[in-house]
This record gives C-alpha cells, sequence and structure tokens, in this order.
C-alpha cells in the first residue's frame, strides 16, 4: 500500500479529522446564516417604508403639548464696544405655561394595508381644558417694562399638523377665537397653532378650554406642561403599550380596549412654569419632521423630554418572532450534524461532507420559507408548513443515505422533536433560558448514556479490521 493510499484511509478512518471536517462546514453554514439576517432585516425595512408612506399621508405619532402663552420681549443692554459704551436690545420670547391641564380624551385605532404590510393609524378626540393663574414674571429676570404683553399669542403645539382634522376653536373666559397654523418661534414647539392673545399684564387668571380632532399613527404622546397635568384616554385596542416618562396611575386593559389615566405634577419635571428661550425640553416628536413612523425600537428611549402617552402594538410581529428563530439556527445545524456523526460511529454508517452541506443547507432553507410563508399566513401555520416540509426533505434524503428505515425515522422524529422544542422557546419569552438551558441539559445527558460504551480510541482500528482488503 502506497504512502497516499494509507493517507486516504486514515482520512477515511479518523474520527478527529471527521469532527474538524464538520466543524468547518458548521462555521462555513454561519455566512448564509448571517444573510437570513439581513434578509429579514430587509423585508422589516419594506414593512417600515410602507408605514411611513401610509403614515405620513394620514398622520405622524402625535404629541401633544400646551397651551402655552409666549410673550415677547424687548430688553435694553448697555453693551461696550472699543471702549465706548452703546445702547443694545436683547430680544427674544418668555413662556408662561399652565397651572392646570385636563385632557379628556378616546381614541379611535383601525388598520390598513399597504401591499402585504399592516399599518396601525387611529383618529382621537381630546377635550382639553385648564386655566393660567396669573403670570409669574418677576421669576423671569427680564424687567416687566421689556414685556410686550399686547404681542402675546398662545400656542398649542402638535408634532403633525397633517392630522389635524377641524379647526380649533378656543373659549378663553367666555371668549371664543380659532386659532390659525404656525408657531412663531420654534423655541417651545417645532409645529402647532397658535394665535394672537393681547394681554395686560395684569395677572388675571384665564380659563380655556377645545377640542382637538387628530389623526395619527403608532403612538400618541402628551407634554406635562402644567402645573397639574391630567390627562384620560380611552380606546379600542387591546394591546397598548404604555410609554414615556411617566407610567398611568390607573389603567384597565382587555381585550376589547383599554382605559388609563396620568397625573403628573410640576415636580416630576425639571423646568419651572416660566421662562426664556428654549428653557424646556424638546422630545423626537418636535424636532424630527423626517420621522413619521415610531416602531418599537425608536420610542422606547429616554430623549431629554417629559413626555408621556402610550403606543398602539401588533398583536403578532412576525419578523420579530422570525429574527428569533434564526438565532436558534447554529444549535439546530450542530444537533442535527452530531446526530449523523453518531450515525457514524455507533451504525458505522458513512455520511459524506458533501451530504452534511445539502443537509446544513436544507436546515436554513426553513428559515426562507418561514419568512415568506408567514407574510401570507399566521407565523404559527407558516413554522409548521416549513418544519413539515424540511423534516421530510431531511428524512427523505436520509433514507438514500443510510438505506435504513429505522434510523430514516429516527432521524425524522429528532428533526420534529427540535422544531417542537425550539418553537416552545419562542412561546416562552420569559422562561425561555430556563427552558433552553433543560433542554441543553438533556441533550447532552443522552449524547453521553449512548455514548457511555464507545471505545473512541479503538474506532479506527476496529473499522480497519472489518473493512475488506484493499485489492
Amino acid at each position: 500500500m502506497s504512502f497516499f493510499d494509507r493517507l486516504n484511509d486514515w482520512a477515511r478512518r479518523s474520527v478527529t479529522l471527521k469532527l474538524i471536517i464538520i466543524g468547518v462546514l458548521i462555521l462555513f453554514l454561519l455566512i448564509p446564516t448571517a444573510l437570513l439576517d439581513d434578509l429579514i432585516r430587509g423585508r422589516q425595512r419594506l414593512r417600515d417604508n410602507a408605514q411611513v408612506e401610509v403614515a405620513s399621508k394620514w398622520g405622524l405619532t402625535q404629541e401633544i403639548g400646551g397651551p402655552v402663552i409666549s410673550v415677547p420681549y424687548r430688553e435694553e443692554v448697555i453693551v461696550t464696544v472699543d471702549d465706548e459704551q452703546k445702547i443694545s436690545y436683547r430680544e427674544g420670547y418668555a413662556h408662561f405655561l399652565p397651572d392646570e391641564i385636563n385632557i379628556d380624551g378616546q381614541l379611535d385605532p383601525e388598520q390598513r394595508y399597504r401591499g402585504l404590510f399592516v399599518v396601525v393609524l387611529y383618529n382621537t378626540q381630546l377635550k382639553v381644558q385648564g386655566r393660567f393663574d396669573g403670570f409669574d414674571a418677576a421669576a423671569l429676570g427680564v424687567p416687566a417694562e421689556a414685556l410686550q404683553w399686547s404681542k402675546a399669542k398662545l400656542i398649542v403645539g402638535i408634532s403633525d399638523m397633517t392630522g389635524v382634522q377641524s379647526a380649533i376653536d378656543v373659549n378663553l373666559n367666555g371668549k371664543f377665537f380659532s386659532m390659525g397654523p404656525g408657531v412663531p418661534n420654534g423655541e417651545v414647539f417645532a409645529s402647532g397653532a397658535s394665535q394672537s392673545l393681547p394681554l395686560d399684564g395684569s395677572g388675571d387668571s384665564l380659563i380655556f378650554n377645545f377640542d382637538l380632532n387628530l389623526n395619527g399613527s403608532s403612538a400618541i404622546y402628551f407634554r406635562p406642561f402644567g402645573k397639574q397635568t391630567n390627562v384620560k384616554l380611552t380606546g379600542g385596542w387591546g394591546d397598548p403599550s404604555f410609554d414615556g416618562t411617566f407610567l398611568p396611575k390607573e389603567r384597565e386593559v382587555s381585550t376589547e380596549g383599554f382605559s388609563a389615566s396620568w397625573e403628573v405634577l410640576q415636580l416630576n419635571r425639571n423646568y419651572p412654569q416660566q421662562g426664556t428661550g428654549s428653557y424646556i425640553p424638546k422630545s423626537q416628536g418636535f424636532t424630527s419632521s423626517s420621522t413619521y413612523y415610531y416602531d418599537e425600537g425608536s420610542v422606547g428611549y429616554n430623549d431629554g423630554a417629559d413626555r408621556f402617552g402610550l403606543r398602539l402594538l401588533l398583536p403578532v410581529d412576525e419578523y420579530k418572532k422570525i429574527y428569533r428563530s434564526t438565532n436558534f439556527a447554529y444549535l439546530f445545524i450542530f444537533i442535527t450534524f452530531l446526530a449523523y456523526f453518531f450515525i457514524e460511529v455507533l451504525n458505522r454508517r458513512r455520511v459524506h461532507p458533501i451530504q452534511y452541506l445539502l443537509i446544513g443547507a436544507a436546515i436554513l432553507l426553513f428559515y426562507v420559507m418561514l419568512l415568506s410563508i408567514s407574510e401570507h399566513l399566521t407565523f404559527n401555520t407558516a413554522y409548521w408548513i416549513s418544519a413539515v416540509a424540511v423534516a421530510g426533505l431531511i428524512s427523505m434524503y436520509s433514507w438514500f443515505i443510510l438505506r435504513n428505515t429505522k434510523l430514516t425515522a429516527l432521524i425524522g422524529a429528532m428533526l420534529m422533536i427540535l422544531y417542537l422544542y425550539f418553537f416552545s422557546l419562542l412561546q416562552l419569552q420569559d422562561y425561555a433560558l430556563l427552558f433552553g438551558s433543560i433542554g441543553l441539559f438533556l441533550i447532552l445527558a443522552v449524547i453521553m448514556y449512548l455514548t457511555r460504551n464507545v471505545d473512541w480510541y479503538g474506532i479506527g482500528q476496529n473499522e480497519s479490521k472489518d473493512s475488506p482488503p484493499a485489492a
């Protein structure tokens, strides 16, 4: 026997070399697994673009703030220029927040479709009332005579004016007027409605009330601009996610809808009831005109603004579940390859590396099928259609490799048990780690039991004795 024949014979019988080859194949299959993640994200982007397109025409995520009274001021200051003192003027706006805001609203959601994708929209009717108990101009640090009360404006912040569905008619101390579009400055709100409100600065109380009829999408938020801000919101959506700096004081959620109420005090935030310039932290809803649709990952952060509200979650996010399922792909491939390896060891059946590769490709095809089918059917239905198809394909291929009905049935049963196991982990979000570790423990225990009597050092030698001599 030549050197190359002996080398080839050793390579065919070496358990260590076979394990190395299997490890290399698993690493190689990580490449298409990463491409699967890119494919899922691509479909998510298509969904998000569809949601953006619809939401931008209907109404974006709405954020409501105010009303706020803004008063321009022109203060005389002495400046030194080239060792000479000259008179100059500092101009700006002073802003006064209300002492009390009460908002009572009804939110009516609906689902619309753009192609395959669902878009969550809503219409909300809000009744806003409250009062200003005078104005503490002394706390501004601006001379009283610099305030131009005759040019004061009443401003209501609305993050997307596209969604306004009716005129905003304000009742202020028994007098009615309609607000116009736009804000005089962007210090408090980037968009909204305003109306001239000549005042004399006497400090008399102002009692206001008005209705807002708004279209929006995905979420709704409020700013706690009152010394006390009370918001009560009800709606026919069974999956609200209460979001923002403050959670509801009271809430009720059922499959039919929700009811929630918030109470926020001035002490709960970090800015006073009056100030000049941009002294109030702004939020994304009032500063980013390019954000049309708030998804799950874009609204749950603390952006420095004290806002609160809720998001309308879809009951099932197929892409999130599919992405979670791909996290199990590595383990699925590893366990399956391990099963074929032990069939080789315990039953002396040969499986070529190319056959391992084809089996791994079939496992990865499961996730592509799951993604494509779940866009038309429910996730659970798509999962089991894909699982049965792939398990059947691998089982049929295994019969041609092994030529053993019992081993083929064992492979098919193992695949279906694995699919059932990983499906259970997808459903058990809070206990996934616990059940996952228990499952891995049991798998390891089975492997140790089946290989308890294997003579790993003698596998190659025994196989060499049993093999026919070379011609």
